[in-house]
């Protein structure tokens, strides 16, 4: 079988790109740089180049291909509507290319867009309006469709070498202030896997998943090794691994500290995946977060996290 991959190069897609060599299947990967072609090809992936606003190269890939594995999105915080947007439309094309098969497909969402005052679960519903919801409604809708669509959820740091997200950008703020915070009492839970467990549960995703619930809509699963981490920790991992101090702030305070990350440095979200696991048979095996970012060089990496400041 050929699995077409979008993001294929990236953090969490390269990953799920080994699984699935590891695996025997073939893989057709999107990429959009002569370097990311390169970089897919070295390790014997058939390139395809495209992008997500290419329509026309979305849906020429999907038809040279038995499933369908979305995991690229434009992380650039500045324009993130536009991006939430241009996923929506890229997840519609992907969904009506597949209409009338059985192949599967995978849409690659976070268990941050649910805005509810207990842990997530699988069974919840983003907000009506919330802009990242995009790709899940155009996801649901294919599988009203009849696609089998499964949505997974990523906790919000998806960490392991080579992470350039959440983490990394925590660290680069400690390292400019000279102080690891975090908001009141720290007490804001964060969920977290490591990218190889991610990568085997989309596998999993792949092979197994996609049944559509009572609902009628996608099956949804939550990509979540650790429930949640508190913030408080995680900043004191980081004030050890630079030396610095460790202070809570109060809202007023933290909003000048970490600017625009705000709004994610004080979000509580808890989130479950015990549906996951006991549907798909997924048990994660890496090492945790706190673990990871004291034992796996985050502190040498001055500089990498890829998150546009807005």
């Amino acid at each position: 079988m050929r699995i077409f991959v979008t993001g294929a190069s990236g953090f969490i897609g390269s990953a799920v790109v080994r699984e699935l060599l590891d695996a025997g299947y073939r893989v057709l990967g999107l990429a959009r740089s002569e370097a990311s072609a390169a970089s897919l090809a070295d390790i014997g992936v058939q390139v395809h180049r495209g992008d997500l606003e290419d329509l026309e190269s979305l849906r020429a890939g999907v038809g040279m291909s038995d499933g369908v594995i979305h995991t690229a999105f434009n992380h650039d915080f500045s324009t993130f509507l536009a991006n939430c947007e241009m996923d929506r439309r890229a997840v519609e094309t992907m969904g009506a290319a597949l209409s009338g098969s059985d192949r599967p497909f995978l849409v690659t969402s976070g268990v941050g867009i649910l805005s509810v005052d207990h842990v997530r679960t699988e069974w919840d519903r983003p907000a009506p309006g919330t802009p990242r919801a995009a790709s899940e409604e155009a996801a649901h809708a294919a599988a009203a469709q009849g696609v089998r669509v499964s949505v997974l959820r990523h906790a919000p740091s998806v960490h392991g070498l080579g992470d350039h997200g959440f983490v990394p950008l925590l660290i680069d703020f400690a390292r400019e202030k000279g102080v690891s915070a975090y908001v009141g009492e720290g007490d804001n839970l964060w969920p977290a896997v490591h990218r190889l467990d991610a990568a085997r549960l989309h596998l999993l995703a792949l092979e197994k998943g996609g049944a559509r619930g009572s609902d009628g809509e996608s099956a949804r699963y939550h990509t979540v090794a650790e429930e949640g981490v508190p913030f408080r920790e995680i900043a004191e991992t980081i004030g050890r691994g630079l030396n610095v101090p460790v202070v809570g702030m109060s809202s007023e305070e933290a909003a000048g500290h970490f600017g625009w990350f705000m709004h994610f440095a004080a979000m509580n979200m808890p989130a479950s995946s015990l549906r996951t696991r006991e549907e798909l048979g997924w048990e994660p095996r890496a090492i945790g977060l706190l673990e990871d970012i004291r034992a796996n060089g985050y502190f040498d990496r001055e500089g990498e996290a890829s998150v546009v400041r807005g």
